[in-house]
């Protein structure tokens, strides 16, 4: 059945998808780069044919890598990659020609831009991409290691927290090890790692986490000793928020291990208990940690602090209401008076340029690509499959979730990336191995199974002579 015609049919046409989408990705990025010079009255530039040239030929790799490695996985989680990908190197370049005029106008030195770096991290990330397709073949072999991951991923969370400020703190927050002109946040790969530890150990430990305690008020509330394992990844995040003064990874970390946890046993209760666990800890570090406090001050009344921690919000709320439904136009705004516009606040320039319907559809391209990553746990044949697909699926779109609520002010700050839009190495580098392990679920879910070898009655068998070799006793 696998190399029967029909099932050849079904991965070719899968992979002609896959393909067709990953073609529109590449001409809607390119058309947007060229767009950018001929709006702002410049010459179509080498350096926009060869950034649109260098996207569309590290995405063709990438596509060659999936229809070789895992051609029956889904064809559309690739290509939203792709196109996020790129709309985030549309946003970089057009900060990085706002960056330009403004050197230029104030007679300074033209700084280096950000796009040329982009594409090369992008290129890092798509080989990683392709050496975690042809490294695992099997995403139950990851299994074995969940307890090493665990311990990996639980030293890369603490290290940045126990080093010096010198080497680990960038903007206030501890999440960096530096070092010379090298710098990488570990914990994002912190994340995938605990994700799979995580995995493992609730499908080993299902009867522990599903062996109720009493009944209140129709929920099944587990025994005491049985909340070992929230409790841990509670003080993890309230470990992160101490040492490395960070709110959004203390978030994401605690959300990916309660939503995992709600998975693997399909009580309520676990989820009601971990989300007063998060109420409990949030008005904890609110009167403990005093960023966490300016945070939320900040969040309450943005405007009364704009000349001082307020003003990143206040300068994104009034980018997005210049940019209004529509946007201003690509090219046509203001999106560098927005601090840290190509990391920490690109959505905010999206929404200045392309208006809240282009907000939008940006997050529906990050809804389609968490809901084909539900798909892919829903059809694992295995336990640890469902959990491992659902916790790599939740993961970003938590993220999306805290990064946009922070820039449109529903939540307070927290000084996140959007995966894969934003600029930077780090965050590029894990979402992408994140893709190629959801890629490598997929295909494993929906490759046809072998068929059955059928054995021939004895009666019916062939007669064979079987002579015995000189020297054998009879």
């Amino acid at each position: 059945m696998l190399n029967s015609p029909a099932g050849e049919a079904v991965r070719r046409g899968m992979r002609n998808i896959e393909l067709g989408m990953l073609i529109f990705a590449a001409v809607v990025t390119t058309a947007a780069l060229a767009m950018l010079d001929v709006g702002q009255d410049r010459q179509l530039s080498l350096l926009v044919v060869g950034l649109g040239a260098g996207y569309f030929a590290l995405f063709g790799v990438a596509h060659l890598a999936v229809r070789g490695f895992a051609p029956y996985a889904d064809p559309l989680l690739l290509p939203c990659t792709a196109l996020l990908n790129g709309l985030g190197l549309v946003m970089i370049y057009r900060l990085d020609l706002a960056n330009v005029s403004d050197a230029a106008n104030a007679r300074g030195p033209i700084p280096s831009g950000n796009a040329p770096m982009q594409v090369v991290w992008t290129a890092v990330s798509v080989a990683l991409f392709i050496a975690v397709l042809w490294l695992i073949r099997d995403y139950r072999s990851v299994r074995r290691y969940a307890y090493t991951a665990g311990a990996i991923g639980l030293v890369l969370v603490v290290l940045p927290g126990a080093l010096p400020p010198s080497v680990s703190e960038v903007n206030g927050a501890k999440l960096w090890l530096r070092v010379g002109g090298f710098s990488i946040q570990p914990g994002e790969f912190a994340k995938i790692l605990i994700i799979i530890f995580a995995a493992a150990f609730l499908v080993a430990k299902r009867d522990l986490f599903t062996t109720a305690g009493r009944r209140v008020l129709g929920l099944d509330i587990p025994r005491a000793r049985d909340l070992g394992p929230l409790i841990v990844a509670w003080g993890v995040s309230v470990g992160v928020l101490a040492l490395e003064k960070e709110l959004g990874a203390a978030l994401l970390y605690f959300g990916v291990v309660l939503t995992m946890t709600y998975v693997a046993t399909g009580r309520m209760s676990w989820l009601v208990i971990g989300l007063m666990f998060f109420a409990g800890g949030s008005v904890f570090a609110y009167y403990v940690f005093d960023h966490v406090r300016t945070r939320v001050e900040v969040w309450s009344d943005p405007f009364a602090y704009a000349g001082t921690s307020g003003y990143q919000l206040v300068q994104s709320l009034f980018g997005l209401a210049y940019g209004g439904f529509t946007g201003a136009g690509l090219g046509r705004g203001m999106p560098n008076l927005i601090p840290f516009a190509d990391t920490d606040f690109i959505t905010a320039a999206i929404g200045e340029e392309l208006g809240l319907l282009g907000l939008i559809a940006v997050l529906v391209v990050y809804f389609l690509l968490f809901t084909r990553g539900l798909r892919a746990a829903l059809s694992a044949r295995d336990d640890f499959g469902k959990l491992l697909a659902a916790g790599l699926a939740f993961a970003p779109a938590l993220q999306v979730f805290v990064v946009v609520g922070g820039v449109t002010e529903l939540i307070p700050l927290t000084g996140m990336t959007m995966p894969f839009l934003s600029y930077g190495g780090s965050s590029l580098l894990a979402n992408f191995i994140l893709v190629a392990m959801l890629i490598r679920i997929s295909d494993a879910t929906q490759r046809p199974a072998p068929e059955p070898q059928v054995q021939t009655p004895l009666a019916q068998a062939d007669t064979e002579m079987v002579t015995r070799p000189r020297g054998m006793p009879a």
